[in-house]
Order: C-alpha cells, then structure tokens, then sequence
C-alpha cells in the first residue's frame, strides 16, 4: 500500500491560519467532524491532548505528527493542514513547524497505525519536501507530490521502525567513569561496547557495574554489608577499564527482523534491550520502553 493511497483531499487545508500546532490540530478536527459530523470532535482532541502530553509529536524538518487512538473512528483517518509561514512553535531541531499531519486510529489497528507513522516519517526525510509541500497550490497537488513520492506502507512491523539510532557506545579502554557519566547525562541503564569502526563489542549495564563493585555478593547478602565495597570503586573508576567489566554475550537483532521477534528474544534473554547490527556493527537499539512506548501505547 501506498501512502498517498491514504489521503483524502477533503481532509487537507492547504492554508491553515492557527498559530499553535494544538490550534492547527483543532482546525483539522473540524475538517475531519465536516466530512464525519457524527463524530465527536471534543474526544479526538482529549485523546489527541493525551497522547500529546506523554510527549511531543513534533517530528523535526518543519512537521509535526499528532496522532490518536481513538474509538470515535472505525478506520485509519490522516488530515493534513499547511502552515505556510509556520506556527509559533519549532520542531525540536528548532525548524519552524509548517506541515502537520494529524492521524487517526481505532484502538484495534496498531500496526498500521505505527506502519503509516514510519511512513510520514520517512516523507519528512525526503530532501526539499518541507518547501515542496508548504508551496502547493490545492490537495489534489499535495497528494500527487507524495504519490510521487512512492512512499510504501509496509505490512509488518519491522525492528527498524521501532529502534533508536542515536546511540551513545563507549570503547573497550575507555573508564567505567565514562559509563558513569553516559549512563547519568542520559538516564540509560545500559550503554553498548563497540570498537572504532562500530562492531559490537557488548555491552555495560548497571548491573555490570553493580556486580564489579560486589564481586562476592552471596556472601554480603548473609554479613549485612556496609558501604566499603562501593567506596572502593569510586576511588578506582578512573583506572578500571570497561573490558574489564563488560558482558560479552549480548542479543542481537537485524534491523529487518519483525518487531516481535525482537520482543520474543528480549523475553527468552531476559534482557531489557537489544541491539540492532548490520553486518556485526551496531546501529541502533530497541528497549523494552520502546516497545511499550511505541507500540503498546503509540
């Protein structure tokens, strides 16, 4: 399936005048409740705020992508306003936000739901689209653009639109003092080993970390320890490599595999992550929040 195949020309404003993109969401809800007037426009936009609240939908390159499960609608639903000098507001690369795509799902069709915002997505990384759509002249126009486009709806729900791919790894001879500090600045409860051309070495987890500053932790269990054995890897971080910490035996993932499969060896591995290689070097990493993030709640 095509993304364009999706569009509806009556549910795109080529020339919205709303300041705010939560203004722009509202203009194209009554475009939707237009063309639906049995629906209730009040519960898409609270389960539009919802979502919303839980985090940003603004995407980056100057679009946003609010979206909704919702039972108000039976189908998958996209509206599309044009800001053409943008709202107050930027994306999060600080682009002025100027195309907005609002989309809508029952609560039963998550993979397409997920498969359509990969592909928005991957409609936003196209080179100059931002000016190509920000400059048509009528819906039909915008449709044709993204039909051009040839922008496919995948039918399975792969590792690749699930994953992260900013990834923070760190060197086998770097300190435990540079896991630390990674591990602090960006709340991971896991940072991955690779060597200098990407190849995935492993991995150092907190508890890797733990169990270094415990080498004999049975026995502490039973003596009610103090907190000497913790001192006594603050004072030697700098000095302690992280091979000499890390875990080899990690799972890995292709970033083609299916996003269950993933899920599956994460349960069997009982692992809270798992890394994505191509060609044994590493390019990114699902988390069970990720999962949880993007597909069981979305």
């Amino acid at each position: 399936m095509k993304l364009a195949a999706l569009l509806d020309q009556e549910l795109i404003n080529i020339d919205i005048k709303a300041e705010s993109k939560f203004d722009v969401v509202r203009e194209l809800a009554d475009l939707f409740c237009k063309k639906y007037p049995d629906s209730d426009k009040q519960a898409i936009l609270d389960a539009v705020l919802e979502r919303e609240e839980l985090g940003s939908t603004s995407f980056g390159r100057g679009f946003a992508f609010p979206h909704a499960r919702t039972d108000v609608v039976t189908d998958l639903h996209i509206a599309i306003g044009i800001a053409k000098d943008g709202v107050k507001e930027n994306g999060p690369d600080d682009i002025p936000i100027r195309v907005i795509c609002l989309l809508l799902t029952p609560r039963n069709i998550s993979k397409l739901y997920l498969q359509t915002l990969s592909g928005l997505a991957n409609l936003a990384r196209r080179e100059g689209m931002l000016d190509c759509l920000s400059a048509v002249k009528s819906p039909r126009e915008l449709i044709a653009i993204i039909d051009e486009a040839d922008i496919d709806i995948k039918t399975a729900l792969t590792v690749a639109d699930i994953m992260s791919d900013k990834v923070v790894a760190v060197r086998p001879d770097d300190s435990l003092k540079t896991v630390v500090n990674i591990m602090f600045k960006y709340n991971f409860d896991g940072v991955p080993v690779t060597d200098e051309s990407g190849r995935l070495l492993g991995e150092v987890s907190g508890k890797e970390l733990i169990k270094s500053a415990l080498p004999g932790y049975e026995k502490l269990i039973a003596n009610r320890p103090e907190l000497e054995p913790f001192e006594e890897l603050l004072r030697h971080k700098d000095n302690i490599s992280v091979k000499n910490v890390m875990r080899k035996d990690i799972p890995t993932v292709s970033e083609t595999a299916l996003a269950v499969e993933a899920a599956a060896i994460m349960l069997s591995r009982n692992a809270e992550r798992i890394m994505v290689v191509r060609d044994g070097r590493l390019i990114g990493i699902v988390a069970a929040s990720d999962i949880i993030s993007k597909i069981i709640r979305g």
